[in-house]
């Protein structure tokens, strides 16, 4: 069993981010996210910085898209860039798997703008267009990461934790009086897997997260992704979960509480020797929140708890 975290961490240092990282983290490595450095280095500013296809800039309201690419889309571009040659060459003699994270294209739309204000996710075409983009981005992304950590085996994950609001029409309008259109699964499944089949693609593994309570297990296994990340405190060891672990998609359990892993996969029906090698154990969600000592000691209790099964 393997353990990794989930992408965010407290504090603006990126190097002495990256040395808790890989000092705490023996298999499976990520590009941390520092958001305290602002919108450019937040979860979607970050993935935008991968996206080229379309122009965006930042309002007061948050990211939107625009007749012209803005200077803080374009700082989200050259931080990443910056990030990624400080990881390269930190992890030159690291020998672990590198894992990047974006954010999926459901909570995406329900993030940034149209021009006129409202959400992505109120238009249809707009929607389409953004996991295009998107899909498009992460191909040219992971040429990226493979040609800077060749030989390594890349893990993409895909943050979702406003999916289950954007599938029960709960996403508010710019307003705040009204409530944006349901996302129907059939449309769910289709922009969701134009970015899994994009990073399979690029020699990628696929996975997807979502910290959020009452996560829709059935879409996402179906959709092609090779694991699921979710916070354990949150979910139940339902048949939901049995049926997709029996179908092939691994566990990614986000929780430290190494007792509460045990029970929970028992109740799924599996003993530790049958679920080892195809789990990983996370922190419920990022830590951006924490102070810096918290996250080297969650991140270094996952590894204790993988170790440990």
């Amino acid at each position: 069993m393997r353990a990794t975290g989930v992408g965010s961490m407290p504090g603006e240092d990126y190097l002495e981010t990256l040395k808790v990282v890989t000092g705490e983290l023996s298999d499976l490595a990520f590009v941390p996210e520092l958001p305290a450095r602002g919108a450019a280095a937040g979860m979607i500013g970050r993935t935008l910085g991968i996206v080229s296809e379309l122009a965006i800039d930042l309002q007061p309201a948050g990211w939107r898209l625009a007749p012209g690419d803005g200077v803080d889309h374009r700082r989200s571009v050259s931080l990443l860039a910056r990030d990624l040659d400080a990881v390269e060459e930190h992890l030159e003699e690291y020998d672990g798997a590198v894992k990047q994270q974006i954010t999926g294209p459901l909570t995406l739309a329900a993030s940034v703008a149209l021009p006129r204000g409202e959400r992505v996710l109120a238009d249809h075409g707009a929607r389409r267009d953004l996991a295009g983009a998107l899909a498009e981005g992460v191909r040219e992304h992971l040429a990226d990461l493979r040609r800077r950590f060749p030989g390594r085996e890349l893990v993409l994950q895909i943050d979702e934790p406003g999916i289950q609001a954007v599938l029960t029409g709960s996403v508010s309008t710019s307003s705040g009086f009204g409530r944006y259109r349901t996302v129907h699964p059939p449309e769910a499944d289709a922009l969701l897997r134009s970015v899994v089949e994009a990073a399979t693609d690029a020699g990628a593994t696929p996975v997807v997260h979502c910290c959020a309570a009452h996560v829709p297990v059935a879409l996402l296994a179906g959709v092609g992704f090779a694991a699921i990340g979710f916070d354990l405190s949150l979910a139940r060891p339902d048949d939901a979960w049995a049926e997709a672990f029996e179908q092939g998609v691994d566990l990614w359990l986000g929780s430290l509480d190494e007792p509460a892993v045990e029970t929970f996969m028992r109740r799924l029906g599996y003993e530790p020797a049958s679920y080892g090698e195809r789990s990983v154990i996370t922190p419920p969600c990022g830590l951006a929140g924490s102070t810096p000592a918290e996250a080297r000691r969650a991140l270094a209790d996952a590894q204790r708890i993988a170790a440990r099964f």
